[in-house]
């Protein structure tokens, strides 16, 4: 998620201070991670200095000053721009638990073993994803259900490959039938 155009759109709504503006950014969408404030004032700082946001209003306080932000056309536009284009689609062409099933294969370790215990560790994810969609909000959902989908892919082509180890293993397999000095094994 780009934080900068996040924030610009949730400015949209009116001028805020940093505070205000990571509060409303943790309620909608960070129900994973907060933001940290470090981050919150480094992006503000960003679009300051790009004309996307201008200060508003500075407020003298106990502590240091409470600056509060607004858009400038130049954000709404570039929110407007960012919402326009379409997120590319990641196809996980290369992915780390491919390389380690080729890895396991190639240095004769067991891949069904991994794809196994990759197995458990998504199906107790999707576990603890549908309670968190079973006690939660609409927001909850949706945010659930992306994941959940993902995760059944995934879960779907760990068991199309371990249809195909043996298949894998051949391909791998040098003319002398090991790599490594270890026998390929699915």
């Amino acid at each position: 998620m780009s934080m900068g155009q996040t924030f610009l759109g949730l400015l949209e709504a009116g001028p805020r201070h940093g505070y205000d503006l990571k509060r409303a950014y943790d309620e909608r969408f960070s129900h994973i991670r907060p933001v940290h404030f470090g981050q919150v004032y480094a992006t503000l700082a960003r679009l300051l200095k790009h004309g996307l946001v201008e200060l508003d209003a500075v407020e003298a306080g106990e502590g240091p000053e409470r600056k509060r932000y607004a858009v400038t056309e130049a954000g709404v536009a570039d929110v407007d721009h960012w919402l326009a284009r379409p997120e590319a689609p990641d196809p996980y062409l290369q992915n780390t638990l491919y390389t380690k099933v080729v890895l396991a294969l190639l240095t004769g370790r067991s891949a069904t073993d991994l794809l196994d215990l990759q197995r458990t560790e998504h199906l107790r994810l999707m576990r603890e994803l549908t309670q968190r969609k079973a006690n939660g909000d609409l927001i909850d959902h949706l945010i659930c259900d992306h994941g959940l989908f993902h995760l059944e892919a995934d879960l779907r082509w760990l068991e199309l490959t371990a249809a195909r180890l043996d298949d894998l293993a051949a391909t791998l397999t040098p003319a002398g039938g090991t790599t490594t000095g270890r026998t390929i094994r699915a």
